[in-house]
Parts: structure tokens; sequence; C-alpha cells
């Protein structure tokens, strides 16, 4: 049995904003959601990480994924909390170990920010991206026994 290679994550720079906007841009319409455009995505993405509202991850050379995150402040201990917005891995580079490294590689950016807490949502139908969060302590609240059903809402201002 081969030693599966190490999946090498670095954390995304602006001069990466082109080709995480293509990701994003792909990541959407595999969803059936709409998209701006790859290269309306990497105007934002730029401006976005330049000024460190978001944290992004690529994995691979390719890359073959990437995850997004920000972090807000609690208003509970004044730490920040991160959120992950986006974690997609190329369709023909799943089952490799990507999504798990780059999820992994996400909390640790976020402790080493000192976030004592992650969330993220995904939806319904989307059973490999439930089973990599459930696998990896996440905790899904929505029909919980120990604690009221979590509803995620959602609207255009």
């Amino acid at each position: 049995m081969s030693v599966p290679e190490p999946i090498e994550i670095r954390h995304a720079t602006p001069a990466d904003a082109a080709v995480i906007g293509r990701l994003l841009h792909d990541f959407n319409s595999e969803y059936e959601e709409p998209s701006p455009g790859a290269e309306e995505f990497a105007v934002h993405l730029r401006s976005l990480i330049e000024t460190g509202e978001i944290t992004v991850l690529l994995a691979g050379g390719g890359p073959d994924g990437f995850s997004q995150f920000r972090l807000k402040r609690s208003h509970y201990n004044g730490l920040p909390d991160a959120y992950v917005e986006e974690l997609y891995v190329v369709p023909d580079r799943r089952r490799r170990g990507i999504g798990r490294a780059l999820l992994e590689a996400t909390m640790e950016a976020a402790r080493a920010a000192g976030a004592t807490h992650i969330e993220l949502n995904t939806g319904e139908t989307d059973v490999e991206a439930r089973s990599l969060y459930e696998s990896s302590g996440f905790t899904n609240n929505e029909g919980s026994p120990d604690g009221p059903r979590m509803l995620y809402y959602e609207r255009e201002l």
C-alpha cells in the first residue's frame, strides 16, 4: 500500500485572487448558485485578502481547493470567533484528503489567530461535506437532543 503524498497548504496572497476567483466561480457553478464571474470575484477577493478581512488557504499546486474564513470578536469573551465561508475541492481531486487537510489547516490558522470557536454551514444534501464536518468534531444542532434545533436564515437587503 502506498503512502499518500502530504498535502501542501499555504496562505493565499492578493496575487492569488484570480485563481481563487476562478475556483469560487466553479464552486458556485457546480452547485447552481449565482456567480458574478471569476473576474468580479477576483476584484473583491484581492481587496479582502489585502485588508486581512478574510483568510484564504490554498491546497496543492493547482490549486486543488481552498478554504476561506473570517474572524469576528465574540461579545461573550472578546476573543475571535471563526466563520468558514467557503471550503471547496476541485471535483477530480476529491476523496484524497484535501478537504480534510484544508479544514484542519483552517482550524489551526483560526486557533493561531486566537479563535476559540469556529462555525460553518452547508447544504442538507451535501452529504460528503456533512460527513467531513461531523467526523472533524463539528456538531449539527439541527434536531440535536442536547439543545434547540438551530436554523439558518438569510435574505437580500
